[in-house]
């Protein structure tokens, strides 16, 4: 095993023009990791001491083999164990083909929102890919895009295979779940320069591991126990096929085009939620029911007196929903 301060990185292209971009990258030496972490750079070719013949390591050959996008997915970087894969796609996003993508088997410092630090354990799918925007406006909304991208890759997988159909849900803004589980979340950051922003995605989503809640193959044991199981490489090559037609949507006509999907596949239409208002210094507490999102990506919400409201998370809970504030509109 290798320890935190270095780590291997092997390089994939779906094609010889992918392929010329890992040549370069390693005989430049080019990727680099935050705190002096060592990095090996390593061709797909001459990574076969690394790839185990086991259940356990991602299949890079079955992930290629599954990639029929034009941009996202085509650069692929993997590594056994790896402190983080956002860390590896934000801290080189300059160096990197826009639309490469950072797998690990295991992963010892993921982040999540508010900072937060976990350890991923196997058969999980752990990624982070990269893309650019020019609007800032739309930016907080590609979260959401993600999101219905996993959802629907999951559906496809099933369906191909012949699969009972697993229903994966959104919790607004960033969560996966299914039965009432968390499975998964998507982490989405960006820095702006030369006029665009550069977006680092990651997602965490549980295939093939039952803790810390359940995962994928778990609940399709539940329903089928003969059932074939679900592969990390197929969904991570539906997933880019889905988001590729999802992202050019959403860049050409906006959320809108995708809205329709999205309220389908969350989990809180007529939710009814508490919302706190301060009067007189005084908190009050008033219930308001949610009709979908704001064109900034927040919660559309309606009180009982008829007036529409934007919901904030307070930004003090981990649990958007307690502590939500509101502001007419």
């Amino acid at each position: 095993m290798e320890s935190d301060a270095s780590c291997s990185l092997v390089l994939c292209g779906k094609s010889s023009v992918e392929t010329e971009v890992a040549k370069g990258l390693k005989n430049k030496n080019s990727l680099k990791l935050p705190d002096n972490t060592k990095v090996s750079l390593i061709l797909e070719s001459e990574a076969k001491n690394l790839v185990k013949d086991d259940d356990n390591s991602f299949n890079l050959s079955l992930f290629m083999n599954s990639i029929i996008t034009h941009r996202f997915g085509r650069f692929l970087i993997w590594s056994p164990r790896l402190s983080s894969t956002h860390d590896v796609v934000s801290h080189n996003f300059s160096e990197l083909p826009v639309g490469s993508v950072c797998v690990t088997d295991i992963q010892f410092k993921g982040r999540g929102r508010t900072k937060n630090v976990w350890e991923s354990p196997k058969g999980c799918l752990m990624y982070s890919f990269t893309l650019e925007m020019e609007d800032g406006r739309v930016v907080p909304l590609i979260q959401y895009v993600v999101s219905l991208a996993v959802t629907e890759a999951v559906k496809d997988v099933c369906d191909k295979k012949g699969l009972p159909y697993i229903d994966v849900k959104i919790k607004w803004p960033n969560d996966l779940y299914v039965n009432g589980l968390k499975v998964g979340g998507i982490l989405c950051t960006s820095t702006y320069r030369s006029k665009k922003f550069n977006v680092s995605v990651g997602v965490g989503l549980n295939v093939d591991n039952g803790q810390p809640t359940t995962c994928l193959n778990a609940v399709l044991k539940g329903m089928a126990p003969e059932s074939n199981l679900l592969k990390r490489e197929e969904i991570l090559g539906a997933f880019f096929h889905k988001f590729e037609k999802f992202f050019d949507l959403f860049m050409d006509q906006g959320f809108k085009s995708l809205e329709e999907l999205y309220y389908r596949t969350w989990l809180h239409s007529e939710q009814r939620v508490i919302v706190e208002d301060k009067v007189e210094d005084q908190v009050v507490q008033n219930v308001v029911t949610i009709q979908g999102l704001t064109s900034s990506g927040y919660l559309l919400a309606v009180g009982d007196d008829n007036q529409m409201y934007e919901l904030h998370p307070d930004g003090n809970s981990f649990d958007f929903f307690k502590g939500l504030v509101r502001r007419k509109i």
